[in-house]
């Protein structure tokens, strides 16, 4: 390599500081970008400034002041043990004294005078009648109910016939049917349930 040559290449640009003024000349850019865009309007349109009210002095002789009401004493508090910084009820008043509580007298014993015995027992209730009444039917100008004794069969009776031999048909309505014993015990109003 001859000296002209390497004083050319000495004074060629170099490729690292060409890099980095490039980098810096973009780097200038972009902060003086948004500088020269304009900028949005405020969404808000700015306030004209308004001027402080004047005031207005008035002369000494026109105001009117009491001097008087401010020596007099202040209004008396309506209740004394008023606190206004705490919420508080006032507890209700007493219950009135209770009446004497007047007990009966303990029940007689027997031997003792004005005992009265108690009527033996009656029978026991008889048991309500296990069918069940499932509706009705016309039979010539006769109404007959008809019924289930859980056994799978209806069983039909009209008004004064007998059911299973035990139950007689008093009356036969139209969601209902009163029934009673043979012996004519136990009379019950059987409401109609359906199958």
């Amino acid at each position: 390599m001859s000296a002209s040559e390497a004083t050319a290449l000495s004074k060629r640009p170099r490729p690292l500081v060409l890099g980095l003024i490039g980098a810096a000349v973009v780097v200038a850019l972009i902060y003086a970008w948004p500088a020269a865009s304009p900028r949005p309007a405020p969404s808000n349109q700015p306030r004209k400034p308004q001027k402080p009210a004047t005031r207005t002095t008035a002369s000494s002789g026109s105001l009117d002041v009491r001097l008087e009401a401010l020596k007099q004493p202040p209004p008396e508090p309506a209740s004394a043990d008023r606190n206004p910084f705490r919420f508080y009820v006032k507890p209700p008043p007493p219950p009135p004294s209770p009446k004497p509580i007047v007990t009966a007298p303990p029940p007689l014993q027997p031997g003792q005078p004005g005992y009265v015995v108690p009527p033996p027992p009656g029978p026991p209730p008889l048991p309500p009648i296990p069918l069940k009444f499932i509706g009705t039917m016309e039979q010539g100008s006769r109404k007959v109910a008809i019924f289930s004794d859980g056994r799978g069969l209806p069983l039909y009776a009209r008004e004064g016939e007998l059911v299973l031999g035990q139950y007689k048909v008093v009356r036969i309505g139209v969601e209902s049917v009163v029934m009673e014993y043979a012996d004519g015990r136990g009379r019950q109003t059987i409401p109609m349930r359906g199958q």
